[in-house]
């Protein structure tokens, strides 16, 4: 069976009339794994679709956006560099998304646009099936303070987190996003970090010692780079996870795992937010495992 697009050529056989288009919106998007699993969870559950990759430059988002609606496409996953931008060609944004300040996930109904983000609940659903770790009560650290990390904030805190160190290179970024997050989830204590290219320095450390999850919301380790952290500070039972995957693994779990840590990769994060982004799309959740063990099956396969 061969692979066109991404897309496994028996899912074109059974296109009829009557099949519904999804698909992803990005730039790059050739590389994009969500194909693979949307298409594995829609053949799984019997449903009559298929998922495209749709490579829009950022000039040609609104035309791409208008042309959901025209088209009756059912919706999309949207990735970098859109988020933000299309927020202001929708009808609808729910309030986690609108507190994100990004949408993930377009959903086409009778040609009204509503916009999520399923960001949050994919790492949560990764956190719970990979660590078996719950927010409520826990204190954490997060690397970075970008848009993948106000996802993260938001979930967490939203579960109940006690306390959220955000470790950056640019303190006043840092800041920025706490005083956003902070009046929303006032039973969360917030905290800022330095995280510096040559090392980090006691705060990060003493954080790192009283924490219960690590997480790494950048893009550091996509290219096998390391991260400077003061590992024998890390809590002996404090789980970690890297929104970053690669095949191999990253730097950051190689480390973690090296010392006994728990660990899990943006592998579970990416399935879980795939999942959601199906049962809005479909009206129902999608059979279990399936998205997961097809992206396990593609990078192991290479």
């Amino acid at each position: 069976m061969t692979d066109v697009g991404g897309v496994q050529g028996q899912a074109f056989a059974d296109i009829s009339g009557k099949t519904r288009i999804l698909g992803i919106f990005g730039d790059p998007v050739a590389h994009s794994l969500s194909p693979l699993m949307q298409n594995a969870a829609l053949r799984a559950a019997g449903i009559d679709a298929v998922y495209v990759p749709f490579h829009v430059r950022p000039e040609q988002l609104p035309g791409a956006v208008a042309a959901l609606r025209a088209l009756g496409i059912w919706g999309v996953n949207v990735t970098v560099p859109h988020k933000e931008a299309v927020m202001a060609l929708l009808d609808e944004i729910d309030g986690p998304a609108r507190l994100i300040g990004a949408v993930n996930t377009l959903v086409n109904r009778d040609g009204r646009l509503c916009g999520y983000n399923t960001d949050g609940e994919g790492l949560l659903e990764s956190l719970r099936g990979d660590l078996g770790f719950t927010p409520a009560g826990r204190r954490i650290v997060l690397l970075g303070a970008g848009g993948a990390c106000r996802a993260a904030v938001a979930a967490l805190a939203a579960r109940g987190a006690a306390w959220i160190g955000l470790a950056n290179r640019s303190l006043p970024r840092a800041q920025a996003l706490v005083n956003h997050f902070a009046s929303h989830f006032p039973g969360t204590a917030f905290a800022i970090l330095p995280l510096s290219p040559r090392g980090a320095g006691d705060e990060l450390a003493q954080a790192l010692a009283g924490a219960d999850l690590l997480v790494n919301t950048t893009s550091l380790g996509l290219r096998g780079e390391e991260i400077p952290l003061p590992w024998p500070a890390l809590a002996p039972g404090a789980v970690v996870c890297d929104m970053v995957y690669r095949r191999g693994g990253t730097p950051l779990c190689r480390s973690a795992r090296e010392r006994g840590h728990l660990v899990t990769d943006g592998l579970g994060m990416l399935a879980g937010q795939g999942e959601r982004a199906f049962s809005l799309w479909t009206g129902q959740p999608p059979p279990f495992g399936v998205m997961k063990s097809r992206l396990l099956a593609e990078l192991n396969d290479k």
